[in-house]
């Protein structure tokens, strides 16, 4: 491969961008930035960029919100109890924790369907 790929991060399109960027504004604690109201909004998490864009108005049906979106987004953290806490205190409903073989794991849906995965990962015992 000649190319480099420099960075690397997620883009999701939505047509209620407005909703989408409050609903990640208030979830992740941040104002976007940059943003652009009504076209653009970029959140900075550790290891990850998340853009949220409105698609140009020929490709806005390829985005239409089915309320089945097609990405997770997985954020590890260190306490699932007080990630849920903090979601209650916001009026998110908050299903139940998963235990998977790797941690447990507690999903959430933004406004346009896509699901978070919230990830504790198990304790290594040495």
């Amino acid at each position: 491969m000649k190319w480099q790929c420099t960075e690397a991060f997620v883009a999701v399109g939505a047509i209620a961008l407005d909703n989408l960027v409050t609903f990640y504004s208030q979830l992740l604690n941040q104002k976007p930035q940059p943003y652009q109201p009504g076209i653009y909004a970029e959140f900075r998490l550790p290891g990850l960029r998340l853009a949220i864009f409105l698609p140009k108005s020929d490709h806005q049906g390829e985005f239409q919100s089915t309320n089945t979106g097609s990405i997770s987004i997985c954020l590890q953290v260190q306490d699932l109890g007080e990630v849920i806490r903090e979601l209650e205190a916001m009026v998110y409903p908050v299903g139940n924790i998963i235990t998977a073989s790797h941690g447990r794991e507690l999903y959430l849906y933004d406004p346009e369907g896509n699901r978070l995965i919230f990830y504790e990962p198990k304790p290594i015992n040495h």
